[in-house]
């Protein structure tokens, strides 16, 4: 349930004329490619040259495995902290942050956004929450219509144009 709200949030406010920022996305992509390209060159040159010949680039290998996969794990749990979108339209920055609760049927988004003005920012944060049946049916169909009424009725800035 909340990996399918996740994804409908991004069509969502793509919808609205909101430019997705795909940083987040990039950086994961970049270090987790890295960590396997690694692992990949690593098992080919061992693989051509033999143990013996390559245990010190081995071991070199696994070193940067490891600092690329930390950072990976790192930028995860520190920097996106469960973000699920970034985005902006026109003076406005948006972030959007959900979690849900073991064995709960509430689902809960930080949402933070900035607005941009000519000599500063303000921003804006408020945590919203709903139940998963308002807008999946008893047989467990996503409806977007509710989704989106949600949202527009409790993030105003997104209803803007």
């Amino acid at each position: 349930l909340k990996n399918t709200t996740d994804d409908a949030l991004p069509n969502f406010l793509n919808s609205l004329r909101f430019g997705q920022s795909h940083v987040f996305t990039d950086v994961r992509l970049i270090l987790g490619y890295s960590a396997v390209a690694i692992a990949a060159a690593t098992f080919y040159i061992d693989y051509k040259y033999g143990w013996e010949d390559t245990k010190v680039l081995t071991c070199w290998a696994v070193l940067a495995y490891f600092i690329l996969n930390s950072a990976l794990t790192l930028w995860i749990w520190g920097i996106e902290k469960r973000t699920i979108y970034r985005g902006s339209k026109d003076d406005v920055v948006i972030s959007l942050a959900s979690t849900v609760n073991k064995h709960s049927p509430i689902y809960m988004l930080k949402v933070q956004h900035i607005k941009k003005t000519a000599d500063h920012g303000t921003l804006w944060v408020k945590e919203i929450e709903a139940p998963f049946t308002k807008w999946f049916t008893a047989d467990g169909q996503f409806v977007p219509k509710p989704f989106q009424r949600w949202l527009l009725d409790e993030i105003p800035v997104i209803g803007k144009d």
